[in-house]
């Protein structure tokens, strides 16, 4: 059986090795592949399975290449992926669900820490001389903020957002939790669903850990952002297009919002003119919350076991039923 990797690079830059998934086949790993039609199909070659992360796989590339029985995304989102002409096609999709909670759910109390402390400002600003020049014992640039007794705004509460809301009841949190399904059990002292309103209304901190989708595209917008508190910090660690990012660019530059921290933009890698990179107090990170190496192990890990159980007839993870 032949088995192509389109871009491995990002999950396996070198510390992992691919011996999971070699033992169902031959496998050609491409650390990237141009995203047009003409290079993916070159790369795809009579493969039958392939593996993505983030080159598409549409409706024209899997309708020329009719060797392909099943498709593996190295990611939690399949978006890259056409799986209705994949199931039209016969062709299995699956995902890699729940691998990264840990990973993401601890980045994002990390960047809360950096836009309550700016630490990575500070240490620069120590190397660079200022305390050494300083007439005092110490000096800070920015308001340092405490978080304990604040509110923090959850939308999305999955699995990276139950697992951030346990990290920042660590904190002294307050949690206040936008969800579609609404879980009475797991409310107490320092927990609580409520509507999307009164989340953007009383949140010291918002969070997104939502999934991309019709509802919630634009999610934070011109609208939402004024019905933010004066002051209030915004995260997005879950995908970027949640975000109307020129609105964030006003909100952050006419002092709405006193931080914001991304890791994920709508548009991977960064284009130059993204309004982001003009806001002011927005730290942006390159999309890599995920990437813990233990986390990418555990990815690794359910690629092979998905394809396994695909090709013992009883496919898991299917995306494409």
């Amino acid at each position: 059986m032949k088995i192509v990797v389109l871009d491995g690079y990002t999950l396996n830059p070198g510390d992992l090795d691919w011996k999971g998934i070699e033992r169902f086949g031959d496998v050609t790993v491409y650390d990237r592949t141009q995203y047009n039609t003409k290079d993916i199909l070159k790369n795809i070659g009579d493969a039958e399975v392939i593996f993505t992360n983030k080159t598409p796989l549409n409706s024209d590339v899997i309708n020329k290449a009719p060797n392909i029985k099943y498709i593996g995304v190295l990611a939690t989102g399949y978006n890259v992926v056409d799986v209705e002409s994949a199931k039209n096609s016969n062709i299995i999709v699956t995902n890699i669900p729940d691998y990264s909670s840990k990973a993401v759910s601890q980045f994002t109390m990390g960047l809360l820490l950096e836009l309550c402390h700016h630490i990575g400002h500070h240490n620069k600003a120590v190397q660079n001389g200022d305390w050494i020049k300083s007439k005092d014992f110490s000096f800070w640039n920015y308001p340092l903020i405490e978080l304990s007794g604040k509110t923090i705004g959850i939308i999305g509460f999955g699995k990276i957002g139950r697992a951030t809301a346990k990290l920042a009841q660590a904190f002294g949190l307050h949690i206040k939790v936008y969800n579609r399904t609404t879980y009475k059990a797991l409310e107490s002292e320092s927990l609580t669903f409520v509507s999307l309103d009164e989340l953007l209304k009383t949140s010291d901190i918002i969070s997104l850990h939502c999934p991309l989708s019709k509802d919630t595209e634009g999610i934070i917008n011109a609208s939402t952002l004024s019905q933010m508190k004066d002051g209030a910090m915004l995260i997005n660690t879950s995908r970027g297009p949640l975000i109307i990012e020129d609105d964030l660019k006003t909100a952050l530059n006419n002092g709405k919002l006193s931080g914001a921290a991304v890791d994920v933009i709508s548009e991977e890698p960064m284009n130059e003119s993204n309004p982001l990179l003009n806001a002011k107090n927005c730290i942006i990170t390159p999309h890599i919350a995920w990437a813990t190496k233990e986390a990418r192990t555990r990815l690794m890990q359910t690629a092979a076991n998905n394809l396994g159980a695909f090709l013992d007839g009883k496919p898991i993870n299917v995306v494409n039923k």
